[in-house]
């Protein structure tokens, strides 16, 4: 990936989707029409979530393009000692190959995120390649633990607005990029990556990382243990958006024609 698109999309670039199955909108989020005190979703960038103005110190872990079937139990043995729970933006591909990974994820308190099937760059991609995307990705996160992600993160932060809008009106599931990037897909080494989270951590922000890399996860007991002793409180995605926990809500999957 290139530094150029992680470098547009901390400036507000603009990002993609994709989808088989949904999420019906009433029940994906009764209240979707807005998050964290935001008005109606009208445009694109309003159904875009990088951070959340919050009062009090919170902050959102968030990790992308697992499950790795070694990195990612180590991951969660750390958070696991620690109380914190975060939010997995899950390849649906690796969803499929490691369920048992996403159904420890559950168990745990975790979220699961969206994260497209393949990992393509979304740009250039018609509504129905997307969406294609997408759906078969909700199918194998319910097929492993019983319901579908309500948040999705687009592969390299490439989504067109149209089409973060048509996504939110489709399938209610709002576009989540991020404030804090480590960029420790250029792998800086565990030591850069640890401060620069630390160092970058602010009230309602979004935090980046990838459990598919070594050094990041052997990062995180130093940027975990930082960021609490800075004062932060980790919450999940969609607590930090306002809305209830996503492991103890009952989610249906039903077809795009429902």
């Amino acid at each position: 990936m290139s530094s150029f698109n992680r470098r547009s999309l901390l400036l507000g670039s603009i990002a993609a989707l994709a989808a088989p199955a949904l999420v019906r909108p009433a029940q994906a989020q009764a209240a979707g029409q807005s998050f964290a005190g935001r008005g109606p979703i009208l445009r694109g960038v309003d159904a875009t979530v990088t951070h959340i103005p919050t009062a009090q110190p919170l902050v959102a872990m968030t990790f992308d393009d697992g499950p790795h079937p070694r990195l990612t139990p180590q991951l969660l043995d750390m958070l696991r000692v620690r109380g914190i729970r975060a939010t997995f933006y899950v390849i649906g591909r690796n969803a499929a190959r490691y369920p048992q990974i996403l159904q420890r994820m559950v168990a745990e308190g975790h979220e699961i995120g969206n994260h497209t099937w393949s990992h393509p760059s979304l740009y250039g991609h018609s509504d129905g390649a997307l969406l294609n995307q997408i759906d078969r990705t909700n199918q194998a996160v319910f097929a492993a633990v019983g319901r579908p992600p309500v948040t999705m993160r687009p592969p390299y932060g490439n989504l067109y607005d149209r089409q973060r809008l048509m996504l939110h009106q489709s399938r209610s599931m709002p576009t989540i990029l991020w404030s804090v990037d480590p960029l420790d897909w250029q792998r800086p080494g565990s030591t850069v990556v640890s401060q620069r989270i630390v160092r970058g951590g602010h009230s309602g922000g979004v935090i980046l990382a990838h459990d598919i890399h070594t050094a990041t996860v052997r990062a995180m007991p130093s940027a975990l243990d930082g960021l609490t002793g800075r004062g932060f409180r980790f919450v999940t995605v969609s607590e930090l958006i306002g809305w209830p926990r996503w492991d103890r809500r009952r989610l249906r999957l039903v077809s795009p024609q429902a």
